[in-house]
């Protein structure tokens, strides 16, 4: 049953591949700083029944703070909490941990250190749900985890797999919403083919994944909140949900203007700046690429030690892509956790955001992997089975291959951004 949902009319607009809300803006001003209070906060001031006098299991990382830097765990345990009897009982950690420093398969299970509660690991070989053993003892499963944004993010594959799990125990499923970092104005395709989509909870001999769960768009606008709401109902999941809305957000207003503390999604998030162009350049973790791990700026260039990287960017200069500008250098990956280029100086293209309203990230992908291929040629391999299920369009990728220009190759998926946008209007919090 879905608890919460206010529709939201919006008037759309098309921009060469990219969705945006149809409003005027001068790009040279920022928008006034929000006061944003996260969901945790919500619930505790403003929601509490729905958690009063119930054995709560909380499936949360570093991410889950409110709006001071407290995490959930200590909200959940303090004054306020013990009042209404609230009694946090079980912590359950995605990809990354509980405390988001582990960038390796198979974590552990433990007892978090700070606050003694037990902490059962959703992420083996990949990404799990929590067990319907641990389920079963609580009262309600509450979920707070920081979403970029982003198709390839594993914590909304948790969140899915975690609602299949409250509705298996008939146990309600309060998510904690957050804002959209990268915000919910700008909608990029190209949309995941539907053949490579896999909404199902992994089995013995039946991989999930987590990171490709359905046909969004590449960047898809919506908050982790929103995302509930949209696949409760088009995966007919039917969670008893509801969503806490982040007071204060609007839809174009970017997570430095939110007011809210900047945490680390992920050990190789280590900015906006890098959530901004990782739509685009995720999919370079399936190529001989490194895209920065093991840098203090990950996500923001790409390099190899075969890359000629003064004739690519002389290439990509040729295009003015909206937003962007390329530079040659050289980067060293320290312990990279992909393994690529470790301790080696490296010719790389370092990509920066000059105008983030105008960017689009998977335009800046496409023309990259484009120009890259023209000067490298063979010395660029691709598993391209891992490549397509995170760019999304197996048709784009062999066709940039080809050399087919990448501008009308992304225009085209303007379309299917738009329809998605259509689709789910209905399950919009935020205006």
């Amino acid at each position: 049953m879905m608890r919460y949902v206010r529709l939201v009319a919006v008037l759309l607009s098309v921009c060469g591949g990219c969705v945006v809300l149809n409003k005027q803006i001068d790009p040279t001003q920022e928008l006034a700083e929000a006061k944003v209070r996260p969901g945790i906060t919500v619930l505790v001031n403003d929601s509490i029944y729905l958690i009063r006098g119930k054995r709560i299991g909380l499936l949360t990382n570093q991410t889950g703070v409110d709006e001071k830097g407290n995490s959930d765990i200590d909200v959940l345990r303090d004054k306020k909490a013990r009042q209404a009897n609230v009694n946090l009982v079980q912590l359950f950690s995605p990809e990354h941990g509980l405390r988001g420093t582990e960038d390796r398969p198979n974590i552990a299970s433990g007892v978090d250190a700070k606050s003694g509660l037990p902490v059962f690991s959703l992420y083996g070989e990949q990404t799990m749900a929590p067990p319907d053993s641990l389920v079963r003892g609580l009262d309600a499963l509450v979920f707070d985890l920081q979403d970029i944004g982003t198709r390839t993010w594993t914590y909304v594959g948790a969140m899915v797999y975690a609602m299949r799990a409250a509705v298996r125990l008939h146990k309600p499923f309060i998510v904690l919403d957050r804002p959209n970092p990268i915000t919910g104005y700008i909608i990029e395709g190209p949309v995941l083919d539907s053949s490579l989509a896999n909404p199902n909870d992994p089995a013995p001999g039946r991989p999930g994944l987590a990171f490709a769960l359905w046909p969004l768009p590449l960047r898809h606008g919506m908050t982790i909140g929103e995302l509930a709401l949209y696949f409760n109902d088009v995966m007919k999941i039917h969670a008893d949900l509801h969503v806490i809305p982040a007071a204060g957000w609007k839809r174009d207003v970017w997570f430095d203007l939110t007011g809210l503390p900047w945490v680390n999604p992920s050990p190789n998030m280590p900015s906006l700046h890098s959530a901004m162009l990782y739509p685009g350049l995720v999919a370079f973790e399936a190529t001989n690429l490194s895209v920065g791990r093991g840098t203090p700026e990950a996500f923001q260039h790409i390099g190899a030690p075969w890359l000629n990287a003064a004739a690519t960017v002389a290439i990509l200069k040729d295009r003015q892509i909206p937003g962007v500008r390329f530079f040659a250098e050289t980067f060293t990956p320290v312990n990279p956790t992909d393994g690529k280029y470790g301790g080696q100086s490296i010719p790389g293209i370092k990509i920066v955001v000059i105008d983030r309203s105008a960017l689009q990230s998977a335009r800046v992908g496409a023309t990259l992997l484009w120009a890259i291929n023209k000067t490298a040629g063979s010395k660029l391999t691709i598993d391209n089975r891992a490549f397509d299920l995170r760019f999304g369009a197996p048709e784009v990728r062999a066709a940039l291959l080809r050399g087919e220009d990448p501008d009308e190759l992304i225009d085209r998926e303007y379309k299917s951004a738009y329809a998605f946008r259509e689709k789910t209007r209905e399950y919009l919090i935020y205006k």
